[in-house]
């Protein structure tokens, strides 16, 4: 069953009707406290009435809407606000398909999601995207797609299971429930002019439809201008108030996310509640957000409280979860806010600070209640070309986990990725590690970490040093998610706990294993694209709590560690990275050498 809202144009005479009185609207909601984001006022006793999944009528008095038939709420002096809008997302994060995101977000009050599945569209391209976009239309609430732009992020430095070429970005802009161009990473290629990256944002700009950017550099000179003046139009990347600033004074939405690693609302919400920037062009979001975050923290009702704790006015906070996330991708007269022809997502909560969720309304119909999902979000069929992706070419072994020293070298001075906790950029370390037998042996704070290639069955594996994780003993943890090429990122102090760890995702299609001491500890099950399982949210985050309590006990202190681990491949974040072809230096985006000296 697809959940359709018709257009308001061609409802409009029912909404007219209903507005006027002549007709009876199908829900009424009245005794509330109306929070209304266009004017930024709370109004007192004002009503609303929905007709065909859209407000009809939103006013003082909604007594002449109602008929027979007609469903009335009482909201007892209850906040009326509108459903919660998150900027930017990859539903992949959370591990789960769309359906099952949607079924773990409602109870929390999003009813509308931006989605970027670029990752799945590194494992199988086109179709891939087309099959998250597909299930996205089935349900109970508006989840949009942006087509992924950067597959590969960075082109020569990594490689995809599949490309996203211009033409497929052409493509895809005619269908329906695509609203643009997903986050730009590549920035260097706009900076320079890259043909098929201008070509990707020409094709989005035609088609009339919002271009996502990524600026993942500090450096706010004539690259940062030359990026803008590209087309990108918004920017979650920032870090620092700074940040915030320079974005909105070029005319981008600047994005605060919150996420389950991400903690870049308090750092940069100082530019409105401190330095009185004008909020319109700042949005909230949550990038990523692990399952576990989902089912014990919520969603984006967990970003509004938390704005609201770092100071903001509860409004403002809501406008930039709703109205201004809705101006931005060009929809404000179709979602965003409670007022007449916009589809009627409404949430009732009794306190705006501490926003308890206690009644939602997608499209004019309860969908959730105190936490608890009312209604049914649809599964798509996802096909067997789907949950067969994870191809290693050959079985694994310890040596395949060691570096080469260099003849005759009693040490080396190599080059170690730094992990930095909360954040997505890491540190390129020097450190000294002793040689064995002509193998690089790492030892105290210092892990081996390897990519292991998964698309093309290879056999390729590419080997490297990892710092801050704090594993200790004979362990290993692999995972087929590794934003954004998605190949296996294997991080371990024994070549062979990795290599069985390895093995083992190749025989189980995908997923996330923990050993330690020649066993399993954990496993999460990942088979549609080596990233999503279908199961409930629930279900997945309890086998992810087992992943980060397996996690602990081999030593790692980190907050969301296994969030850091899936990003140790990412080649567009400064400053060190691994992929299928080798160390990335992301200062200067070219491939380096596992040791000092080596370029």
């Amino acid at each position: 069953m697809e959940h359709v809202v018709k257009p308001w144009a061609e409802v409009a005479p029912r909404l007219v009707a209903v507005a006027a009185g002549r007709e009876a609207a199908d829900l009424v909601i009245r005794g509330g406290r109306l929070v209304n984001v266009q004017s930024r006022e709370i109004l007192d006793g004002w009503e609303v009435a929905v007709a065909e999944g859209r407000f009809a009528y939103v006013g003082p008095d909604a007594g002449h809407c109602i008929g027979e038939g007609t469903q009335v709420v009482e909201a007892d002096g209850r906040y009326l606000i509108p459903g919660l809008i998150d900027a930017h997302m990859h539903i992949e994060s959370g591990m789960l398909t769309p359906a099952e995101f949607a079924a773990a977000v409602i109870p929390h009050g999003t009813t509308t999601m931006f989605t970027d599945p670029h990752e799945i569209a590194n494992v199988l391209g086109l179709d891939g995207v087309r099959m998250m976009h597909d299930e996205a239309l089935m349900q109970p609430v508006n989840i949009f797609t942006q087509m992924p732009s950067c597959a590969p992020s960075a082109p020569g430095l990594e490689t995809t299971g599949h490309e996203i070429s211009p033409e497929d970005v052409a493509k895809a802009m005619s269908w329906p429930g695509i609203v643009g161009l997903g986050e730009m990473m590549n920035y260097p290629g706009v900076v320079a002019g890259d043909p098929k990256m201008l070509s990707e944002i020409a094709a989005t700009m035609r088609a009339g439809k919002t271009v996502g950017g990524h600026y993942a550099s500090p450096d706010r000179g004539a690259p940062f201008h030359a990026y803008v003046a590209g087309g990108p139009a918004d920017d979650h990347e920032g870090t620092r108030e700074s940040d915030a600033i320079d974005r909105v004074r070029q005319g981008m939405r600047s994005m605060l996310r919150l996420g389950s690693a991400w903690y870049d609302v308090e750092s940069q919400i100082t530019a409105v509640t401190e330095k009185g920037l004008d909020p319109r062009n700042f949005v909230l979001c949550t990038d990523d957000c692990h399952s576990g975050t989902l089912v014990d923290d919520g969603h984006m009702d967990r970003v509004v409280r938390h704005a609201i704790d770092c100071g903001c006015d509860p409004v403002v906070a809501l406008q930039m979860a709703t109205i201004n996330t809705a101006t931005h991708f060009g929809m404000e007269r179709e979602l965003g806010s409670i007022a007449p022809g916009r589809r009627a997502d409404v949430i009732l909560t009794s306190d705006l600070k501490a926003l308890p969720i206690e009644q939602v309304f997608a499209r004019g119909v309860l969908v959730a209640e105190n936490g608890d999902l009312r209604v049914t979000c649809p599964h798509y069929d996802w096909p067997l070309k789907a949950r067969d992706t994870v191809r290693l070419g050959k079985e694994l072994v310890a040596d395949d986990f060691h570096v080469e020293a260099p003849e005759g070298a009693s040490t080396v001075r190599a080059r170690v990725i730094g992990v930095v906790e909360n954040q997505a950029p890491t540190r390129a370390l020097i450190r000294e590690l002793s040689v064995q037998g002509g193998a690089v042996m790492p030892e105290g704070p210092v892990a081996r970490i390897a990519l292991v290639e998964r698309h093309r069955g290879t056999g390729g594996v590419t080997n490297g040093f990892v710092e801050g994780f704090g594993y200790e003993g004979r362990m290993a943890i692999a995972s087929t998610v590794a934003h954004d090429s998605h190949h296996m990122i294997v991080v371990g102090t024994d070549a062979e706990m990795m290599a069985r760890a390895a093995n083992r995702l190749g025989r189980v299609g995908g997923g996330v294993t923990v050993w330690r001491d020649g066993e399993e500890r954990a496993l999460v099950r990942l088979p549609i694209a080596g990233l999503m399982s279908d199961a409930p949210a629930r279900e997945v985050a309890a086998a992810a709590q087992a992943m980060g309590d397996a996690m602990r006990e081999a030593g790692c202190r980190l907050n969301n560690a296994y969030m850091q681990h899936s990003l140790l491949a990412l080649v567009v974040i400064p400053e060190l990275r691994i992929s299928d072809l080798g160390l990335v230096d992301v200062t200067r985006f070219e491939i380096t050498g596992p040791f000092e000296g080596q370029d």
